[in-house]
């Protein structure tokens, strides 16, 4: 008898153990596990300021567009030269001291708005500004554009004394002046050889280097009342 009570006191003891060491489940939830937090974009780099764009230079006044162009300077060319660029009225009117025919040549009834130069030199002579029709049958001037490019001298080709005009700087043969033109302008009538000149339209005397002389052609607004 006192053997299977041991073994039943010994059975009791082991089940009194197990069932100490279990634990009563929680009822307290299990908090879950937070998320992985997502990765914080990192902000982007300042931008570095653009750098600043150089101020425009201001142009100087009368440059590059609106600065006119300069004539070439003269230079002086050899007969022969002159031969060859000069049409052959052109070379006996200037180097002999010529006269073309009236009534037939370039200019006489030409009133263009411009300027004659020199056609040896290029250099400016008369206006049209200043250009009537004499009747004379040549191109006739109140007076030069340019005092200072005429030079005069006597000649008596023709049997009597009359006053031969000449481009300076070109040395050339222009015509004669006479004391019959208008006298509300002086008096003087410049009688001129088509063959000695070059005309220059207005809307041409900048870009040919003349431009200068745009003012002359400058149309005077009306003032104001």
């Amino acid at each position: 008898m006192k053997l299977p009570l041991l073994l039943l006191f010994g059975l009791n003891s082991i089940l009194l153990v197990c069932s100490c060491d279990r634990k009563p489940a929680s009822t307290e939830p299990v908090p879950a596990e937070p998320a992985p937090a997502e990765p914080v974009p990192a902000e982007p780099a300042p931008a570095e300021p653009a750098p600043a764009e150089p101020a425009p230079a201001e142009p100087a006044p009368e440059q590059s567009s609106t600065q006119m162009p300069k004539r070439k300077p003269f230079q002086a060319l050899t007969d022969e030269q002159l031969r060859k660029t000069l049409t052959p009225i052109q070379y006996q009117v200037t180097q002999h001291e010529g006269t073309e025919r009236p009534w037939t040549n370039e200019y006489d009834k030409h009133f263009e708005e411009g300027i004659y130069v020199c056609i040896i030199s290029g250099e400016p002579l008369f206006s049209s500004k200043d250009k009537y029709d004499s009747g004379c049958g040549w191109p006739a001037f109140t007076k030069p554009i340019n005092n200072s490019e005429i030079k005069s001298n006597t000649d008596f080709k023709i049997g009597y004394a009359r006053t031969e005009v000449r481009a300076k700087t070109g040395n050339s043969h222009l015509g004669h002046v006479f004391n019959d033109g208008p006298q509300e302008t002086g008096g003087l009538r410049y009688c001129i050889n088509s063959a000695s000149l070059r005309f220059i339209p207005k809307t041409k005397l900048a870009e040919e280097g003349y431009g200068e002389y745009l003012k002359l052609f400058a149309h005077k607004q009306d003032s104001p009342e």
